[in-house]
C-alpha cells in the first residue's frame, strides 16, 4: 500500500508541477469575452499580452514593461505567488522522485527514504497555498472588474474573462494539496509500521551478539580452569 501511495503521489506531483509552470508563463490568464463581435482573440498573461487573428491564426505579442516599472498589484502579488509555487512544487517532485522505492537512491536506508517523502509532501502542500491564492485572487479580480463594468453600464469595447491559463494554476494548486496529503498523512500512518519493522530486527541482531559473548564469558573461566589443573599435575610428577 505504501509503494502504491507513493506512485499516485509521484503521478499528481508530476502533472501539478507543469500545471503550475505552465500557467505561470502562458499567456491567457484573462481572454476577451466577446468573441462574437471580434475577428481576433485577445489574451493576457502575467508577462505579456498576445492577439490572434481567428482567420489566418496570426499571433502578435506585446511584452509589458520591465519588472522594475510600474504594474497592477494584482499583477506583482500574482507572479509572486505563482513563481514561489513552481519553486516549491518543482523541488517537492525532485525530493519525491529520490524518496521512490524504485530508484537506487540510500537503499539501505528505508527510514530516511520515508522522511524524504514527508519532506516532499510538505513542500508540495506549501506550494499549492500560493499557487491557489495566486489563481483564485486573479480569477475573481477579473470577474469583480467585468461584474462592475456590466452593473454601471460601462462598456470599453473588450471585456475579459479568465482565461485557460488560470485555470491551469487552479488545478495545479489543487494536485499538489492532493499529492502533498496523500504523502504527509497517509504515508506518516506508515513510518511506524516501519519503524516496528527495521528496529526489532537490529535489536535481535544486538541481543544475539550480547548472548554470544556472555556465553563466551562463561566457558572462558571453565576452560582456564581445567589448564591449571593440568598444570598442577604435571608439576607434582
Amino acid at each position: 500500500m505504501r509503494f502504491f501511495l507513493q506512485y499516485v503521489g509521484c503521478f499528481f506531483a508530476f502533472f501539478s508541477a507543469g500545471f503550475l509552470i505552465t500557467s505561470t508563463w502562458t499567456d491567457c490568464w484573462m481572454v476577451n469575452a466577446d468573441d462574437s463581435l471580434e475577428v481576433s482573440t485577445k489574451c493576457r498573461g502575467l508577462w505579456w499580452e498576445c492577439v490572434t487573428n481567428v482567420f489566418d491564426g496570426i499571433q502578435t505579442c506585446d511584452e509589458y514593461d520591465s519588472i522594475y516599472a510600474e504594474h497592477p498589484v494584482k499583477l506583482v502579488l500574482t507572479r509572486a505567488m505563482m513563481i514561489t509555487a513552481d519553486i516549491l512544487a518543482g523541488f517537492g517532485f525532485l525530493f519525491l522522485v529520490l524518496g521512490l522505492d524504485c530508484v537506487k537512491f540510500l537503499p539501505d536506508e528505508p527510514l530516511i527514504k520515508l522522511r524524504i517523502c514527508l519532506v516532499s509532501g510538505v513542500m508540495l502542500l506549501l506550494a499549492g497555498l500560493p499557487g491557489i491564492t495566486g489563481s483564485v485572487w486573479y480569477a475573481v479580480d477579473v470577474y469583480v472588474e467585468r461584474s462592475s463594468l456590466v452593473f454601471h453600464n460601462v462598456f470599453l469595447g473588450i471585456q475579459y474573462k479568465f482565461g485557460w491559463s488560470c485555470w491551469l494554476g487552479m488545478a495545479g494548486s489543487l494536485g499538489c494539496f492532493l499529492s502533498g496529503s496523500l504523502l504527509t498523512c497517509c504515508m506518516y500512518l506508515f513510518r511506524e509500521t516501519s519503524s516496528g519493522r527495521f528496529h526489532p530486527a537490529y535489536s535481535s541482531r544486538k541481543g544475539y551478539s550480547s548472548a554470544a559473548t556472555i556465553v563466551t564469558n562463561v566457558h572462558l573461566p571453565s576452560s582456564q580452569t581445567a589448564t591449571a589443573k593440568m598444570y598442577a599435575v604435571d608439576t607434582r610428577v
